[in-house]
């Protein structure tokens, strides 16, 4: 959208003296006109021609072009503004523990449905970045690989349930997919986000060997630890149904705080709902899209139109009073 505004704006203020001309002549011009009084005007048929009818328009025409000139001397200018935004975006793989375990309640409804509801709203809130999907339990696979198509994303971390792989905590295969799948990203920030509730007792690869091929590939590996301090309820499958028991809560914090310092990252323990929110939160905050704005201003000098303008008014003035306006003295 183009803005306007004058250079020198102060000659603007000279507008009063045409307009008060103009005003002087339309009185001065009444006062001037001379009245004859008929008794009976039927007889009379008084037309005026177009040279009558067009005597006042070179006093006009000077009037306007007058005006232009000013104008024109106020400089009058058209600026546009524009921005151009570069986003560069972080590829980020959340990896989640779905162990059964995962299933215990001290965090409501569960471990598992309160760990991907908080993880969907985060994804939701990272619009301009890549995000996957690795879950582990004895095993790990990639149920959704980097996309920016979070909606697809979304809808797989849906369809993600307790007992899709073998049970167990495979904390270092979970770790070690999601490491393959930043390995070769181009992305300014590659960041993995891995959540677990307990001490890994499956796979082939130690946590830590996973975090140090993290740390070669520059991925920052932030670390959660799911579960209350003290005993939590497990549910457990009976002849009479589900039950649940009161199970000490074991998470193995040293590995998970070695993870997050190697790879310059973070560990966080979430005890409840609003904890592990808030550990969101924080991670959202310390991983950050880079945005580039760069505004554009473009002036452009409007004075030229008015002058002309004004120039061919006075020129056009000049012609009608040397001919069809000419005045016989």
């Amino acid at each position: 959208m183009n803005n306007y505004s004058f250079v020198n704006i102060e000659f603007l203020y000279l507008l009063v003296i045409p307009i008060a001309i103009l005003i002087w002549y339309i009185i001065n011009n009444k006062r001037n006109t001379t009245k004859i009084l008929f008794s009976n005007t039927s007889s009379l048929e008084i037309k005026k021609t177009l040279k009558q009818r067009l005597r006042h328009l070179p006093y006009l025409i000077k009037i306007i072009a007058c005006i232009l000139l000013i104008i024109a001397l106020a400089r009058p200018q058209s600026s546009i503004n524009w921005e151009e935004s570069t986003t560069e975006g972080i590829d980020i793989v959340l990896a989640m523990d779905i162990s059964g375990s995962m299933l215990a309640q001290d965090l409501k409804p569960d471990r598992l449905e309160a760990s991907k509801n908080v993880a969907l709203d985060f994804i939701r809130k990272r619009r301009n970045d890549r995000v996957g999907l690795v879950i582990f339990s004895g095993e790990s696979f990639t149920q959704c690989p980097l996309t920016t198509d979070h909606q697809v994303l979304i809808n797989l971390f849906k369809d993600v349930k307790s007992g899709m792989v073998d049970d167990g905590t495979a904390i270092g295969m979970g770790l070690a997919t999601a490491v393959n799948r930043l390995k070769d990203s181009e992305a300014i920030s590659k960041v993995i986000i891995l959540l677990t509730d307990g001490v890994n007792n499956s796979g082939m690869v130690p946590p830590l060997t996973a975090a140090e091929i993290a740390q070669k590939f520059g991925i920052r590996v932030y670390t959660i630890g799911v579960g209350t301090e003290g005993f939590a309820p497990y549910p457990f499958q009976t002849p009479f149904g589900i039950q649940y028991q009161d199970v000490e809560v074991k998470i193995d914090e040293k590995t998970l705080q070695d993870i997050a310092t190697l790879t310059d990252g973070k560990y966080f323990r979430a005890t409840n709902n609003s904890s592990l929110k808030e550990i969101y939160k924080d991670i959202d905050k310390l991983e950050k899209s880079k945005i580039e704005v760069t505004e554009f201003h473009k002036r452009t000098e409007e004075f030229l139109i008015f002058a002309l303008s004004a120039l061919v008014l006075i020129l056009l003035n000049f012609i009608l009073k040397i001919t069809y306006l000419k005045q016989i003295p």
